[in-house]
């Protein structure tokens, strides 16, 4: 069987999209989540877009690629976010900061199968409901290490990989496609070399990650024919490790980890997604 994983770009940039999508990209997300986003995030260096439908409706006229729109959490104008969404031709809705399964069986309610309903885990409520989450009929969980790190207070967003909340997250989703994290370069990402995340991703036989807001800046004066090859070269080979290089890495992973305790804003801006 071919080696298939999901990289997803975060972008409305129809020349880089189209560039992107060639490279091997599989889908693309706009982003429309923003509602509290500033306060919650503050100090934290995050990055909040604010696409617009205008831009849903291009990202969709100019690739066959899968599109995404990532909505705001829910709340009283979700059914008009998802009436938008696919009406402007979204494969998919990707909810965020869901606390709840009545909420998520809501927005399933309302897309009525018209399109994909994915969600981030990126709350205690939701880590806590994640059993019930779990029997649901979604289209990807995506774990918010960010989200997540804020409100529980972490030392840095990567505990979660430590701590073994994102493993239990993913026995709970055996059946749907699950992600965590970003992607940039194997050999770029600090404090965390993204070949270890990378590692990480294949041990826990994960289907997709987004390519993190650093990537922008590691392709820079790159050609994404290559770039995004060898991304994907490199995921394929670590799902190909011995058991003895599996446990190696997620040592080393785990030792960078709990070794690198910093601010939590300054952690933000370094590996933000």
């Amino acid at each position: 069987m071919a080696f298939s994983f999901e990289l997803v770009l975060f972008s409305v940039d129809p020349k880089f999209i189209r560039q992107a999508v060639s490279a091997g990209v599989s889908s693309i997300i706009v982003d429309w989540e923003n509602l509290g986003k500033e306060e919650r995030q503050k100090g934290a260096d995050t990055e909040i877009n604010y696409h617009t439908v205008e831009d849903l409706i291009c990202v969709r006229n100019c690739t066959d690629a899968k599109v995404i729109c990532r909505i705001n959490y829910p709340y009283f104008k979700t059914p008009a976010e998802v009436e938008a969404a696919i009406s402007a031709g979204a494969d998919e809705i990707l909810v965020p900061m869901v606390r709840t399964p009545d909420e998520v069986c809501w927005v399933l309610r309302l897309a009525r199968e018209r399109c994909g309903v994915g969600i981030l885990v990126e709350t205690i409520d939701a880590v806590n409901c994640s059993k019930e989450l779990g029997r649901l009929p979604l289209s990807r969980v995506y774990v918010g290490l960010n989200d997540l790190a804020i409100e529980r207070k972490t030392p840095n967003i990567f505990t979660a990989l430590v701590d073994g909340t994102v493993e239990r997250l993913r026995e709970w989703f055996p059946n749907t496609p699950f992600g965590f994290g970003g992607l940039t370069l194997p050999e770029r990402g600090y404090p965390i070399p993204c070949s270890l995340l990378m590692g990480e991703m294949a041990r826990l036989d994960c289907h997709f990650s987004f390519l993190r807001r650093s990537f922008y800046r590691d392709i820079k004066g790159r050609n994404l024919m290559v770039e995004i090859p060898r991304m994907l070269e490199a995921l394929r080979l670590k799902f190909l490790r011995s058991q003895e290089e599996v446990e190696s890495d997620r040592q080393k992973l785990c030792e960078l980890i709990r070794s690198w305790i910093k601010p939590f804003a300054t952690t933000m801006a370094e590996v933000n997604t």
